[in-house]
């Protein structure tokens, strides 16, 4: 008996490891403030939206600002990433690390240019880093009636 759970053991902690591989990429383009280009060691592109947020879209107030933040801090730069999902456009949902390990999805909550995307995501420190930023009104929490872009898309 003992035996089977060791081997039941064994098989989830591969098939974790194996869910869980980190990628590295060149990013070649930014889209918006959750969408990059990356190009990876074949020179294949793909396009990833971020993990656990939603950024303002262009023609909302801050789209252009998040855009630019996503920029400066990643673009033309090697990051890691891992994919945690695929969207329904065929993207790859993933949570993007630079810079010595840095989280780009907490830096933009941190600055105040996306939403944490609770429907997605049940990260405390995420939840954290955004009641910051609204409570000392950083970026969009600026705005007195900042609108998700969820409900902003669905106009």
């Amino acid at each position: 008996m003992n035996n089977f759970f060791f081997l039941v053991f064994l098989f989830v902690s591969i098939n974790l490891s194996f869910s869980q591989t980190t990628y590295k990429a060149r990013v070649v383009g930014v889209k918006d403030g959750d969408t990059v280009v990356v190009l990876d060691s074949l020179n294949h592109q793909t396009t990833l939206r971020l993990a656990e947020v939603d950024c303002p879209e262009k023609s909302q107030p801050f789209g252009t600002k998040a855009k630019q933040f996503t920029s400066n801090q990643i673009y033309r730069k090697e990051i890691k990433y891992v994919v945690t999902d695929i969207d329904r456009y065929g993207r790859s949902i993933a949570m993007i690390y630079y810079d010595d390990n840095k989280y780009l999805s907490a830096e933009l909550i941190k600055n105040g240019l996306a939403w944490h995307y609770k429907r997605y995501s049940i990260s405390e420190e995420l939840a954290n880093f955004e009641n910051s930023a609204r409570l000392q009104k950083v970026g969009l929490w600026y705005d007195k009636n900042p609108m998700e872009p969820w409900e902003w898309r669905r106009k």
